[in-house]
């Protein structure tokens, strides 16, 4: 009997404190190369708690990306410029703008552009988001370019990427 409500213990903390955790660590970027109008189309995934995580490393109190006021996407620009990098082909840097952010369930969806200099045959990616926060990291990104579609496992180790359509 005592193991019987010790097994029972254990299943409702884990029971109650699953909602916190989750099994694995990634984001979701859909990356659209717009040849029309020169320019790359993210929406990027992430869970909200480990987003937050990210976030709140060097500041002086927590982030809340629910929180009112322009903190939390000035701080969500400020990461996103640092660990989601563009360039050319030949190695130019390309500016990264995020539009903004959405919430849904237990994460967001982050809104971004990279304008293009020119129609390109594809781009170099460094897709570092959250790499140096989870050690389990992994970062998809699925990528449509006309008619070819690809899909990019960016983790630790292997954090860039030439991407050519």
């Amino acid at each position: 009997m005592k193991r019987f409500l010790l097994v029972l213990a254990a299943f409702v903390l884990l029971a109650t404190t699953a909602k916190a955790l989750h099994a694995y660590h990634s984001t979701l970027t859909e990356l659209r190369y717009n040849a029309a109008k020169k320019q790359l189309e993210l929406s990027i995934k992430v869970f909200t708690d480990d987003f937050e995580k990210a976030l709140s490393e060097g500041q002086p109190t927590l982030v809340n990306l629910s929180d009112a006021g322009p903190r939390p996407l000035t701080l969500a620009t400020a990461y996103l410029q640092r660990t989601l990098q563009f360039r050319t082909p030949a190695g130019a840097p390309l500016p990264l703008q995020v539009l903004g952010m959405q919430a849904e369930n237990d994460g967001y969806w982050l809104y971004c552009k990279v304008p293009l200099p020119a129609p390109t045959p594809g781009v170099q990616l460094r897709q570092a988001m959250l790499l140096d926060a989870f050690g389990d990291q992994m970062n998809i990104v699925n990528i449509e370019a006309g008619d070819k579609k690809q899909s990019v496992l960016f983790r630790a180790g292997h954090e860039q990427e030439l991407l050519t359509w």
